[in-house]
């Protein structure tokens, strides 16, 4: 839907037109802020009067962009205590955009508590995300907390937890989870609905059709037996090394990776179990014919093997981007975490492979949306999941549907309706 470009427009108005603001910050995950905000100013005629300074790199660099005279400044998320705590210039910015607002749901979070010290002073903040709820209700607290200082969800987390949910996990008085109470959804939704705006792209563009499909590969008997072993008993011993699961969380991690074809040792060595999403990723290739391919993959050594066996290049760079984008690169890889928000991928290509699955649906969504975006010229846009029968695979599939649910209601509750706002 544009929402960089939109963002940037009114703030020109608001610069230039109104006169309401001075000094913009503009907070975004690092490519995003390296490569899309300027490249968005200097893409639209009617914005490149707009000063802009990114501030990333070195503390040498950062400064040196600090102190540049200009109307924006943009700069990774991960250097905000940076700003406000260590780099000792005056915070006077009057209105912030935090893009990837959904990166700010942690309120115990160091950028959080940051940020907090200067929004007193901020005139207008704006937050932009395509995920606002990924893992359920609990993530708005934080989120509009940065929005309006807790005025509609409250000032503190017990404050909107006693509200609107209830313990579902527990054990005696410790509560693991909670779940909302069977009217918040509506309330939390009457509360945000002044300050939120909705839109799909697919309500008011016309999008590419979006094809899911999944590629399922079948252990070995032998590959399936060292699966089940330490799905069953926490440690799989080889000839070399051990694999020993601590817990549930390191469990689903080296079931994860199994799933994959590799795990890493006790001792951080790699022991390879099955070479089958491999063999269906150059099946996925070969059928391709040449046209390009964008390949998202979870763990290291999935990276490692896919470059061993397959020519590849992975996507972290300015040039990178604009070599995918120029059709140079036949089969790129990225990784959710570092390049599953806000970069422009869809001029490369229409065609996106999971090598290895993710259980963050805010990831998994924001890294299809690479592709699947305005501006695709493509009529299809598929989505291929490599999925390995028997194994956490299926489960994680399973969640991220079942996760969609609340962010779906969330996301049509507050829809704009786009004939009041004409």
């Amino acid at each position: 839907m544009s929402k960089t470009s939109i963002t940037l427009t009114a703030i020109n108005d608001l610069l230039f037109d109104s006169f309401e603001v001075h000094k913009v910050l503009v907070v975004a995950p690092l490519r995003v802020a390296r490569d899309t905000w300027s490249a968005e100013i200097e893409k639209w005629e009617h914005l490149r009067e707009l000063r802009y300074s990114v501030v990333v790199g070195t503390v040498q660099e950062r400064m040196k962009a600090l102190t540049n005279p200009a109307d924006i400044y943009i700069i990774n998320r991960e250097n905000v205590q940076w700003l406000v705590d260590e780099s000792g210039l005056p915070l006077d910015y009057d209105m912030a955009v935090i893009d990837e607002l959904s990166s700010f749901k942690n309120h115990q979070s160091k950028r959080f508590k940051a940020f907090m010290k200067i929004r007193p002073k901020l005139k207008r903040i704006v937050g932009l995300t395509g995920t606002p709820a990924s893992n359920g209700l609990m993530d708005l607290f934080a989120e509009f907390k940065l929005l309006d200082m807790g005025e509609r969800l409250g000032r503190f987390i017990g404050q909107y937890r006693n509200a609107y949910f209830q313990p579902d996990k527990r054990n005696g008085m410790v509560v693991y989870s909670y779940k909302p109470l069977p009217d918040a959804e509506q309330r939390i939704y009457d509360k945000i609905s002044d300050i939120t705006i909705s839109m799909k792209a697919a309500d008011h563009l016309t999008m590419p059709e979006l094809v899911s499909t999944e590629y399922t590969v079948q252990l070995f008997e032998k590959e399936k037996e060292k699966y089940d072993r330490l799905k069953k008993e926490l440690v799989l011993t080889t000839e070399d090394n051990e694999v020993t699961a601590a817990n549930a969380a390191s469990l689903s991690n080296k079931l994860s990776q199994m799933a994959n074809g590799a795990v890493y040792s006790d001792d951080e060595s790699v022991i390879e179990i099955h070479d089958r999403k491999l063999d269906a990723l150059e099946d996925i290739i070969e059928s391709m014919n040449g046209k390009p391919l964008l390949v998202a993959y979870w763990f290291k050594h999935d990276l490692e093997r896919i470059k061993k066996r397959f020519e590849v290049r992975e996507i972290k760079s300015s040039r990178d981007i604009s070599d995918w984008n120029s059709g140079k690169i036949p089969v790129a890889l990225i990784h959710p975490a570092s390049a599953g928000h806000g970069l422009n991928l869809q001029q490369g290509g229409s065609a996106l492979v999971w090598f290895g699955l993710t259980w963050s649906l805010e990831l998994y969504q924001q890294t299809n949306a690479r592709l699947w975006r305005q501006g695709q010229t493509a009529d299809t846009v598929v989505i291929q999941h490599i999925i390995t029968k028997g194994t956490i695979d299926e489960q994680i599939m399973k969640a991220l549907k079942t996760k969609d649910t609340t962010q779906a209601a969330l996301i049509a509750a507050v829809k704009a309706d786009m004939e009041v706002h004409r």
